[in-house]
């Protein structure tokens, strides 16, 4: 395993183009085996959110996690999706188009964002743990600025647990098929690096075991 002082953005798979991006959903569908849509329809459904929330949307990938969340917010709610990959806008926007309160920005969320208390809410899914530590810390503060007081930020991600004491297909999964990067995130406490950016109140769920989890944390300072 790589140390973090090894550890480079550059081995990073979050962000990806070509074939992978152009059927990201499909090969999502296929390699869990048909398991992810209902998953994330769960995973959405647990943000608990309201009739007219305005949602930051990070990494918004294919909008397909934008669509799951249109009609708990409704015409009067929000999302705005930030994405940087050309193959995965195209989709967002095609899938999204049939809602103008669905929007997109090209906007990478490790560098600074122009909101100021603007959102109810901010979700990001599986992205969080691509990045190194020093980017992921500009992704929390980034969300703390474009949260409302008392706004939420969930994180749906892998939960902290002990890879090298996990069974033989999570050892697989994390170091052979992820970025050295996963397992960086997974050793380190989630929960502390929001403390630290003013966040607290935290509510979990988990899924697949216990090894995948929804983090939610409310925007106390």
């Amino acid at each position: 395993m790589k140390t973090e002082l090894s550890l480079r953005q550059e081995d990073s798979k979050v962000e990806v183009s070509g074939f992978e991006a152009r059927y990201y959903d499909t090969l999502m569908n296929l390699i869990t085996l048909g398991w992810y849509p209902s998953f994330i329809r769960k995973a959405i459904a647990d943000l608990d959110l309201k009739e007219g929330e305005r949602v930051l949307d990070l990494g918004a990938g294919t909008g397909r996690n934008a669509l799951l969340m249109q009609p708990y917010l409704g015409a009067s709610g929000e999302v705005l999706g930030l994405e940087i990959g050309e193959e995965m806008q195209r989709q967002f926007l095609h899938k999204t188009r049939a809602y103008p309160n669905l929007r997109l920005e090209n906007l990478r969320i490790d560098e600074p964002l122009p909101y100021r208390e603007e959102f109810d809410r901010a979700f990001i899914s599986f992205v969080l743990h691509g990045f190194i530590q020093e980017r992921r810390e500009s992704i929390i503060e980034n969300v703390h600025r474009a949260l409302k007081p008392g706004g939420v930020f969930a994180i749906l991600d892998y939960a902290n647990f002990d890879v090298g004491h996990s069974p033989a297909w999570v050892r697989f999964a994390i170091r052979k098929v992820e970025c050295p990067l996963a397992e960086d995130f997974i050793r380190r406490d989630t929960r502390a690096m929001l403390e630290a950016h003013g966040f607290g109140e935290f509510e979990e769920n988990f899924y697949m075991r216990g090894y995948l989890r929804l983090l939610k944390a409310k925007k106390l300072s």
